[in-house]
């Protein structure tokens, strides 16, 4: 008789045992064993054990199959299997790596967990992740899921978040003076939001910094040269350059920048209680002046140039300036929440997630690199698109957001989504106090760059030639899918549709976790901080820009402005996407034992301090600053798009 002992182990996490009845079916090239219960002290199944004889041997393993079934009547109770570990006849030790969750009536299929990349099996797939959804011509396909409660236990979170603000409220009644907005604080006050913003939000140095190390750090771009569609002139901003100099050469020296919407051109609005609401497509110029702060010197708001489309300068009317910036930080934050958060993190961190579901088992080692950065990403998406994209959301309702989303994905480009190459192409990387570059790359770096890089070690130890990456068919099929369901198969984006060479996976897998952690971090942490005061920018407005200058007020301000219970969830949004919850996983955590072979450990420990050598940097930094940059400190970056 041949004897292979099990043992399966259960999650350490709160209620993560059951109480019903666990079963095992060893699988192997010579046959299959009997269903076998698995037994288990005490009422609530923590780690159970069985020995299986069989009168000829299994074979090779290939497959261990678990199954839950109820006990009694008892009420589903969901249960976290980590791992089985079969001790076959002949001494080997085999580990089948799980780590997720099983409801009542549920079977999942493990395969050994050291397999190398390159073999094929079996394509074991979470059958309820094989269907794509089209949510709308030209964007990113979705999961099929429309409730959170039909995802897996293990891609859900518990998130019960509440903002009170009773009393606040009444339909339709508008802000008699900016100071009443200060109310609305009393609930959450953050140095940021509650201090910093509310004192400086009128200051053009402050709005200049918002386009460095606010919630859109990626729009601002070096400028050598004058769009011709912004005529802005020597004598229009000559009061606001250094003495003695010109744009020109302002321009030549690399301290003149631009910010761009021409993306919102045309882009249709909706309407709030029958009448319009508004956005720009604007254009503003910056200047870097010697004490290296970044200052907005015009400002024009909508992209074709006319006597009723004027170009504000900061010694215009003061109401008039306030305007000029207002509409042009709006469609900025309807850019961020719509492209640089929503699309450009949420909805690439869907695809990604789904084609790992899809296309890598469990064992695969690219399949152990990216778990952690796909946990709960599904259902937080599912919870997004019905507070982002619902038709109360901005100036652009629904219509106009999908719009929005399909141009810029129409022209999303490889290099836009690596940092460095990102950086470099907008002339960004000399420019001073870019706190959100010099984080960013910090991190890039350690995960991707060599010598001593996280990913490039990992791949670079499971991939010994390119030949390796060639014949990994499974690997093959998931940037196959990651391009054609989130880059709708555009070859001009240059997003690969396949792997030739290690370097190319390492450089792949880097993009992936730090859009899904550093990049996601980054545009969302600081929402609140930033994006919660409304004068400092709105989602939405109420009336036109102005066509002419010198006759706005401020109660022109104020008309322009959001009502009272619109402002409020705005406020309430803001708060919600950054607001922290349990259980957090931070970036560099690997809270599932998936790798068991000692050098994969010994990088995660590498990677881990090289995490705690950038906290300390970023703290000592930001200890000397006024405004410090906080949102890249490790202490607060996610393994995942989680929030």
């Amino acid at each position: 008789m041949a004897e292979y002992k099990v043992k399966v182990t259960t999650g350490t996490m709160k209620h993560s045992g059951t109480i019903d009845h666990i079963y095992v079916i060893l699988i192997g090239t010579e046959g299959q064993s009997e269903r076998t219960e698995l037994n288990s002290l005490g009422m609530d199944f923590i780690t159970g054990k069985a020995s299986f004889k069989t009168s000829s041997s299994l074979g090779k393993l290939l497959l261990v199959k678990v199954e839950k079934d109820p006990f009694l009547i008892f009420p589903e109770d969901e249960w976290f299997c980590c791992k089985v570990e079969v001790k076959t006849p002949e001494d080997e030790e085999i580990l089948f790596p799980c780590y997720r969750w099983l409801s009542r009536g549920e079977f999942v299929e493990l395969r050994a967990g050291k397999v190398a990349a390159s073999e094929q099996i079996f394509n074991i797939l979470f059958i309820f992740f094989n269907r794509w959804k089209i949510i709308n011509d030209g964007l990113p396909h979705i999961t099929h899921f429309k409730d959170v409660f039909e995802l897996f236990a293990e891609v859900r979170f518990p998130l019960t978040l509440e903002l009170a603000m009773k009393g606040l409220v009444e339909p339709g009644k508008k802000w008699k003076r900016i100071e009443h907005m200060k109310n609305v604080f009393q609930f959450k006050k953050t140095t940021m939001s509650g201090e910093y913003v509310l004192e400086h939000w009128k200051e053009d140095d402050f709005f200049g910094s918002q386009f460095l190390n606010g919630t859109n750090p990626n729009v601002i771009k070096r400028c050598s040269k004058l769009p011709p569609n912004f005529p802005v002139t020597d004598e229009m901003v000559k009061p606001f350059l250094e003495t003695g100099t010109t744009l020109e050469k302002e321009m030549e020296e690399g301290n003149i920048f631009l910010c761009d919407q021409k993306i919102m051109d045309g882009i249709p609005t909706r309407q709030k209680d029958g009448n319009p609401l508004y956005v720009a497509a604007g254009l503003c110029l910056f200047y870097k002046n010697p004490e290296g702060k970044l200052l907005p010197i015009a400002i024009q708001l909508y992209q074709q140039p006319s006597e009723q489309n004027p170009i504000f300068l900061p010694n215009d009317l003061d109401t008039d300036w306030l305007l000029a910036k207002l509409f042009f930080r709006s469609s900025d934050l309807i850019q961020h929440q719509t492209l640089h958060h929503l699309l450009h993190t949420h909805y690439l961190a869907e695809v990604f997630t789904m084609a790992t579901f899809r296309c890598l088992p469990t064992v695969h080692p690219l399949y152990k690199v990216l778990i952690p950065h796909i946990n709960c990403t599904l259902h937080i998406n599912i919870l997004v698109r019905k507070l982002l994209l619902s038709p109360g959301g901005s100036s652009l309702g629904v219509e106009g957001l999908m719009e929005l989303m399909r141009r810029d994905l129409s022209q999303m480009t490889y290099s836009s989504l690596c940092l460095p190459e990102n950086i470099n192409e907008r002339g960004l990387e000399s420019i001073p106090n870019f706190y959100y570059r010099d984080d960013a790359m910090q991190m890039y770096t350690i995960f991707f760059l060599p010598p001593a890089s996280f990913v490039t070690a990992m791949v670079e130890y499971y991939y010994s030639s390119d030949c390796d990456v060639i014949k990994d068919i499974e690997l093959q099929e998931w940037v196959n899918e990651i391009f054609t369901h989130g880059f709708l198969e555009n070859k001009h984006s240059g997003i690969p549709s396949c792997f030739n060479t290690i370097e190319e996976v390492a450089k792949f897998i880097t993009m992936v976790i730090f859009r899904v952690s550093v990049q996601h971090a980054a545009v969302n942490n600081g929402q609140y901080d930033y994006n919660s005061w409304v004068p400092n920018g709105s989602l939405l407005l109420c009336k036109p820009p102005p066509a002419t200058k010198g006759e706005s007020s401020m109660q022109t301000f104020l008309d322009t402005l959001p009502d009272v219970e619109d402002s409020v969830k705005i406020m309430s949004a803001a708060r919600i996407l950054s607001e922290k919850y349990t259980d957090v996983v931070l970036l560099g955590e690997f809270p599932e034992e998936h790798f068991d072979e000692p050098l994969p450990k010994e990088i995660i420990k590498a990677l881990q301090a090289d995490l705690s050598y950038i906290k300390e940097e970023i703290a000592a930094r930001n200890s000397k600053l006024e405004m410090p940059y906080t949102y890249l400190n490790p202490d607060v970056v996610e393994n995942s798009v989680t929030i």
